[in-house]
């Protein structure tokens, strides 16, 4: 049978990245150094935040304890996300440089 008889009677399927990138919000379409610059910024504000509350306690300000320790909580959990993500990605790349061509 001659190629120019072959017909297709289904459509292309679209590959696995343009099904994600359509299911994707449109703000969330940045690149990955735009990503990390946000969660890098996510992990900052949330110390800020709990720096700032620890200054009203210890000025005297109208802040109670519970939404003080709240807010460092958060902070705390946070950071540490923030580090085992890293130390994961570190791990990965040392893993990937250990592998033989």
């Amino acid at each position: 049978m001659p190629v120019s008889q072959v017909s297709v009677t289904q459509p292309v399927q679209p590959t696995m990245t343009q099904r994600v990138a359509e299911t994707m919000p449109t703000e969330s379409k940045g690149n990955f150094g735009t990503m990390l610059k946000d969660a890098i910024q996510s992990v900052n504000d949330s110390q800020i935040a709990s720096d700032n509350m620890t200054n009203k306690l210890i000025n005297g300000e109208n802040v109670e304890l519970h939404d003080v320790m709240i807010t460092a909580q958060k902070a705390s959990v946070t950071l540490n996300t923030a580090l085992q993500v890293r130390n994961k990605v570190v791990e990965a790349y040392q893993e990937i440089m250990r592998m033989t061509v």
